[in-house]
């Protein structure tokens, strides 16, 4: 399978602090981080032992949530992708590694990205900034 797992719903929030701490206080959820910086608000939150870990953000426009999918090489697995027609929309970096957007035809917004810094998010566990 090209996808590994799904790691990560990163979910727009127009109060982080907020949606935290309902994802936490009423459905029991575990805060990992709430981070605020560079400009934005950041809360990281599990609410299962595994994946996908909730990533509330202000920073990201629209309403949708986009679902962050690990590879296991992201070059190897755009070219797999762009082969079946897919197309990407940007790439960066976040910590964990490189990662690229993308939208299918029905408007869903995904996402793959590389582990090529495995435990970086590890680094992140405890710190309440808001």
């Amino acid at each position: 399978m090209l996808f590994v797992s799904l790691d990560y719903v990163y979910t727009p929030s127009r109060d982080v602090a907020a949606d935290a701490r309902y994802l936490t206080d009423v459905l029991g959820g575990t805060l990992v981080f709430a981070i605020d910086a560079m400009g934005a608000r950041v809360a990281c939150v599990e609410l299962t032992v595994g994946p996908p870990a909730i990533v509330l953000n202000d920073h990201v426009e629209g309403d949708r949530p986009i679902l962050v999918y690990r590879v296991a090489d992201l070059r190897a697995a755009s070219g797999v992708l762009s082969e079946r027609g897919w197309q990407a929309e940007h790439t960066l970096e976040i910590p964990q590694g490189p990662v690229t957007t993308f939208s299918s035809p029905g408007g869903q917004r995904l996402a793959i990205y590389e582990l090529a810094r495995p435990g970086v998010i590890e680094t992140f566990a405890g710190r309440q900034e808001f």
